[in-house]
């Protein structure tokens, strides 16, 4: 015989206050990560991505660039351009740290017809009404890995640089390549990047990263 459920089997014990589940993830976060190699900007930025993804082990798949958070948060404090892959990297940008919205052009009504010219992704294709707004930006790829290898060609080729590149595609093809390839050209290249390198990334860790910078500039720190 079936049992009728009884009201009080759902009370559940759980935390509503949208403050204290935050302020208890980050403490949890740094009792769980080993946090000691970076700086106070960069923290934030890694504790970020542990949030998102709920890997305390990740951290150690992180990588700045030399000057990334001081470039990075500067352009954003000049409300520089964020230009992302995909529109869910856009969506996962916190609108009340910014003055404008951020940028995306996977949807615009050329790149379809334009990428199935050229035989590749709408990702790529997107790149190409990037270039009058490259200069100085905050680039943020969560998902395409072929639109961090474009933005690459794009810049070997004399493209205007951005200050920042957050590139943190997700994946099994090109994700972990396009993301060692960004690592290992961007001293050459004259560009700063934070990475997190192997398959994991994705959009919510790659706005969850840009947040943190933006949250830097405001003073809140966890």
């Amino acid at each position: 015989m079936q049992k009728t459920p009884n009201s009080s089997d759902y009370d559940f014990q759980y935390q509503p206050d949208p403050k204290a589940i935050e302020h208890d993830s980050f403490r949890q976060i740094r009792a769980l990560t080993d946090l000691s190699a970076w700086n106070q900007d960069q923290q934030q930025v890694v504790m970020r991505i542990v949030h998102s993804l709920g890997l305390p082990d990740v951290a150690k798949q992180v990588r700045f660039s030399e000057q990334a958070t001081q470039v990075g948060c500067d352009a954003l404090a000049k409300q520089a351009n964020i230009l992302c892959d995909v529109e869910m990297v856009k969506q996962g940008v916190t609108k009340r740290m910014i003055e404008q919205e951020p940028l995306c052009f996977l949807n615009h009504p050329e790149i379809a017809e334009l990428a199935k010219q050229e035989g590749e992704t709408r990702s790529m294709a997107a790149l190409s009404l990037w270039q009058d707004h490259l200069a100085g930006s905050v680039v943020l790829i969560g998902n395409a890995p072929t639109a961090l290898f474009r933005l690459l060609e794009m810049i070997a080729h004399g493209a205007p640089k951005p200050a920042l590149i957050i590139g943190m595609p997700v994946g099994f093809v090109g994700a972990a390549e396009s993301k060692q390839a960004l690592w290992q050209a961007h001293r050459e290249l004259g560009i700063e990047c934070i990475t997190l390198l192997g398959r994991m990334g994705g959009s919510a860790v790659t706005s969850a990263s840009c947040n943190a910078l933006l949250r830097c500039n405001l003073g809140e720190y966890y």
